[in-house]
């Protein structure tokens, strides 16, 4: 069996030194070089020769750029000057032979003999590969908190956008993420529906909040928008002193007083542009202190621009959808008949909101036989589809009921076989009433309710009832066919002085109150309200409910006192008149709130 030699014990510090895998110098205590192991000639490119006898710090010792250090800074040396035994390093570099400086990863020890130090040992390694990976994980760490950044602002601008406040809150939000997260100050400019020049509607400053809203407000007539690479839709970089060198130029007017009172030295304007349509600009600037955005940067910034020209163009979509819808619902709202002895009002109050234009409506009108006809009803939905179905649900009713003898729950039947069967319209409800009783009196009301809020009838000392009874299933679920339901008839007197209210959800239902204590609020005002005209007490009631979101219709019936209805008083109905049909509530900038003039029957004119 062979047996491994032995290796002399002088030897063993020589295969050390050259086998260690990182270089090693040694030096007398002047620093000069009195030893270098083959890793160190490899590592510098250096022969040992060539370095013996050169001082340490002057032949290697270098910056990043390879230019020379001073030798008062030189930490490998620090322990021949007794700053410690040892010192160690990341941060330098060693010149190699072909002029290069390689980052290095070192150490220095004192070199003793005999308890006396004779000068010292430098130990070190290449550290390229090391300085190579932490600068990839630093610019990756880097990216990574930028890219997180990014999309928490894109989280919080979609937030902000897809809010439920009017579209100049939503821009002085989004105003606030930008700033001063990628700039110093942020500006956007809308074009008015009026005309085609530019009004700056929202202004944010870190530095000067104050100037910044006396900043906004009409641009000068003819302002430029600026155009990128011979293109209105892309993004443009604005230069200050550019502006300053041509103050007549077409950007000048609209910039430089931003710059002046702002500060900033760069801006990226972002046109805000959806379907073709242009809507405005996004403007961000930043002071000379920070860097230019980047390409990322103005790319965030332009698809936070077509982001909010999406949501102004939705505004505008939705309210020329909302126009539509009311002017023939308005339309459809038919003037009151005129008739002695009963006096009636009615109102029509839109939704505030586009997306709630719907089916609510009020109708009364003479049947054949001269009873009073009154109808209250909404069609499921809201939108111009929903006051389309209304429109086929209304002439469905009147059709059916004009010359028939049947009790309104056969014409409700009828209603509601026709609706399902010959008509897309879905669901609605509706009450349907008929004044019935000889001339002069006693009156009594008849009625079938389907699915929808019960009449208040209301007293002339204030006492109040709900008129419950009759109620059956919605309109448009063919509900006698597949379910067995049917639609009670029932019969109330109406006393003389009494006041017949018929209302749609939207009076006493919202999203911040139940019904059940609509309702309880609905009795409480008219109550209070028994005793003034029934024009009068429409009006007071919308005034005092306030009523929110929902469109909402109502239609007031006051029975006339005991002995003035007299025989001749329930004359015809007056020759046929046009529908009412008054002019588009006056539109407010896109996504503001305002109040809708509420639509009165045209025998007492627009209030």
């Amino acid at each position: 069996m062979n047996t491994p030699r032995a290796v002399p014990g002088s030897e063993v510090p020589h295969a050390v030194l050259r086998d260690a895998g990182v270089g090693v110098l040694t030096t007398d205590t002047s620093g000069r070089i009195t030893y270098a192991n083959p890793w160190a000639e490899r590592l510098l490119d250096r022969p040992a020769h060539r370095m013996t006898g050169r001082d340490v710090h002057d032949l290697l010792h270098r910056r990043a750029d390879g230019s020379p250090l001073p030798r008062s800074q030189c930490p490998l040396l620090a322990p021949l000057v007794g700053a410690g035994d040892t010192a160690t390093g990341n941060e330098d570099h060693f010149l190699r032979a072909d002029g290069s400086a390689m980052p290095i990863h070192w150490a220095t020890t004192p070199l003793r003999v005999g308890g006396r130090t004779v000068g010292l040992v430098v130990t070190f390694s290449d550290y390229s590969a090391q300085r190579e990976a932490e600068e990839r994980a630093a610019a990756h760490t880097a990216g990574l908190e930028a890219l997180t950044g990014r999309l928490h602002l894109m989280e919080g601008a979609s937030e902000v956008l897809m809010s439920s406040d009017d579209t100049p809150g939503r821009i002085r939000r989004l105003l606030r993420l930008l700033v001063p997260e990628l700039g110093e100050w942020a500006a956007v400019d809308l074009y008015p529906e009026e005309d085609g020049s530019l009004e700056r509607v929202a202004v944010r400053s870190r530095a000067h909040p104050r100037r910044a809203s006396r900043l906004e407000g009409p641009l000068p007539p003819g302002t430029c928008p600026p155009a990128g690479k011979g293109r209105r839709d892309e993004p443009v970089r604005i230069d200050a002193d550019e502006l300053r060198a041509a103050p007549d130029g077409p950007l000048a007017a609209a910039y430089l007083p931003l710059f002046d009172r702002l500060g900033g030295r760069t801006a990226v304007c972002v046109p805000l542009r959806a379907r073709r349509r242009p809507y405005g600009l996004l403007t961000v600037a930043r002071t000379a202190r920070d860097p230019a955005p980047s390409d990322e940067e103005v790319r965030l910034l332009t698809d936070l621009g077509r982001r909010l020209a999406l949501v102004l163009d939705n505004v505008r979509l939705y309210d020329e959808q909302r126009d539509v819808a009311e002017t023939m619902q308005r339309q459809l709202l038919t003037p009151l008949p005129q008739v002695d002895h009963l006096r009636m009002a009615a109102r029509y109050l839109p939704a505030q909101s586009a997306l709630e234009v719907g089916g609510d409506w009020y109708d009364a009108f003479l049947l054949k036989n001269g009873v009073m006809a009154l109808v209250i009803g909404d069609v499921v939905g809201h939108d111009l589809e929903a006051a389309s179905h209304m429109a086929e649900v209304r002439n469905m009713l009147r059709a059916l009921a004009w010359d028939r003898q049947e009790p309104p729950s056969l014409i409700v039947h009828g209603v509601d076989d026709a609706v399902t069967n010959t008509s897309d319209a879905p669901m609605a409800t509706l009450v349907f009433a008929r004044i019935e009783g000889p001339l002069g009196g006693p009156w009594q009301l008849h009625w079938s309710n389907a699915g929808h809020p019960p009449p208040l009838l209301i007293a002339p000392d204030g006492g109040t009832r709900y008129l419950t009874g009759g109620h059956g299933p919605l309109i448009g679920m063919n509900a006698a066919l597949h379910l067995g339901l049917r639609w009670p008839d029932a019969r109330h007197d109406l006393p003389p002085g009494s006041t017949l209210l018929l209302y749609t959800d939207g009076l006493v239902e919202s999203r911040g109150r139940p019904i059940d204590l609509g309702m309880a609020t609905l009795r409480h005002h008219a109550s209070m309200l028994a005793r003034h005209t029934v024009d009068d007490f429409c009006d007071a009631l919308l005034d005092r409910i306030a009523p929110s979101g929902d469109d909402t219709a109502l239609l007031a019936v006051r029975v006339p006192e005991a002995g003035m209805g007299a025989p001749g008083d329930h004359r015809p109905p007056p020759p046929p008149q046009s529908p009412y049909s008054p002019a588009a509530p006056h539109r407010a900038a896109p996504g503001s709130a305002q109040e809708h003039p509420r639509v009165q029957d045209p025998a007492h004119g627009d209030r």
